[in-house]
């Protein structure tokens, strides 16, 4: 018994040691083998997307966000009131300055019209009975056929009617106002809202209730923004100048939509969030603007002759600031912090930290660290195309890739 358990104690020993001996031998040639390969890696060059920076004329600017309101809008409401007989457009309509939009019923201020023009003829032919009295009495007041008191209250009652068709006709005048105002017209040329009364219901008296339209004029428009108190300064310092204007995107990253100059700087600095009221005024032939819209502000102070331009892509954010990896003549990569002035579309002005004719990558490989060695698998141009290549260092023949390599 004593034998068989030193057996299999031997043999455990021995089943062990065989293990231990296998691993190591396995974890040995991996080792040498990832040495091998970590080794024939280093140092292999990794292909990279660049593009150069150049200098060229970019805008100087302050961007806001703004709301288009009309230059003009009146709410339409009636002097008279009356029920309202006809609607002579629709909502939403464009119309013109003196464009007849209401019908009130004209009947009774027709009546008063009539009425005011019944006693004015009555009051100017007393007055022409007294005119021809006062005449005949003169000549026989000279004579003294008649007292002087006869002829004086000739005269008297000719001047009462004189001043009573005075008062007739500015009765008169007054009806024929009120009749005109039954036929309500656009003060302004725009466009409609909705309206807030149907034909059929009775207009309420003049200056009381809802209006009956509101009219929006559409063009030009005005557009409101606010910029920080501490850019109002060197908005004042240019807003005379030529070059300066302000230009409206419906979309930021899109074309403008309109552009006008500046016309209004308000005359105080809001307490509460510190900044102050601009407005500009543009043109809306084609309605692209609306009253009420929020849009992009782009204020062009002037404009920058030799800027130093990068593509967005290539600024990359970091915990000391901007940066860009930058190619050294021998290809390798440098991490150069910039400062950036300010971005435009998908360009980035660059205040310091490079030069124009600089190469910087704008496809940023995941392997790729600081003093690695690259070469070129593109250059981008202008417009986001690729450059072709040239021979020599750093790049290949033709500009083409070699097979099984990737763009970054």
């Amino acid at each position: 018994m004593k034998r068989l358990v030193m057996a299999v104690f031997f043999i455990v020993i021995a089943a062990g040691g065989y293990g231990a001996w296998s691993w190591w031998q396995q974890s040995g040639a991996a080792a040498v083998q990832g040495k091998s390969a970590k080794g024939k890696g280093k140092g292999a060059p990794l292909f990279v997307k660049t593009a150069k920076t150049v200098a060229k004329p970019m805008p100087v600017l302050i961007e806001a966000v703004g709301s288009v309101e009309p230059e003009h809008s009146v709410q339409v409401r009636a002097q008279v009131s009356g029920v309202l007989q006809s609607v002579l457009f629709k909502e939403g309509d464009k119309v013109k300055a003196g464009q007849q939009l209401f019908q009130i019923d004209p009947r009774t201020f027709e009546a008063l019209y009539r009425q005011s023009q019944a006693q004015l003829a009555r009051d100017e032919a007393q007055l022409e009975n007294a005119k021809v009295q006062r005449d005949r009495l003169e000549p026989l007041l000279k004579r003294e056929f008649i007292t002087r008191q006869e002829f004086d209250v000739a005269v008297t009652s000719t001047k009462s009617l004189e001043a009573t068709v005075a008062a007739d006709r500015a009765l008169l005048e007054q009806a024929r106002i009120q009749l005109d105002f039954t036929r309500i017209q656009a003060p302004i040329g725009g466009r409609t809202g909705s309206l807030a009364i149907k034909p059929g219901n009775l207009v309420p008296t003049a200056g009381g209730g809802v209006p009956l339209v509101t009219i929006n004029s559409t063009d030009p428009m005005l557009v409101s923004f606010s910029i920080p108190e501490r850019q109002l300064e060197e908005i004042r310092r240019y807003q005379h100048e030529k070059d300066m204007r302000i230009e409206i995107m419906t979309d930021r990253s899109g074309p403008a939509a309109a552009e006008g100059k500046l016309v209004f700087i308000d005359n105080t600095v809001t307490p509460q969030t510190g900044t102050v009221v601009l407005k500009t005024r543009v043109m809306n032939k084609d309605e692209i603007l609306w009253p009420g819209q929020f849009v992009n502000v782009r204020i062009i102070l002037r404009i920058e002759a030799e800027a130093v331009v990068v593509p967005e892509a290539a600024v990359q954010p970091g915990q000391d600031g901007s940066f860009v990896y930058l190619i050294d003549p021998a290809s390798k990569v440098v991490v150069q912090p910039v400062k950036v002035s300010r971005q435009i579309g998908n360009e980035v002005v660059i205040a310091t930290g490079i030069k124009p004719g600089d190469q910087v990558i704008t496809e940023i490989p995941q392997a790729l660290e600081p003093g690695a060695t690259v070469r070129f698998a593109g250059t981008e141009s202008k417009g986001g195309e690729a450059g072709k290549g040239k021979k020599g260092k750093g790049g290949n023949k033709g500009g083409t890739k070699p097979e099984g390599k990737s763009e970054g």
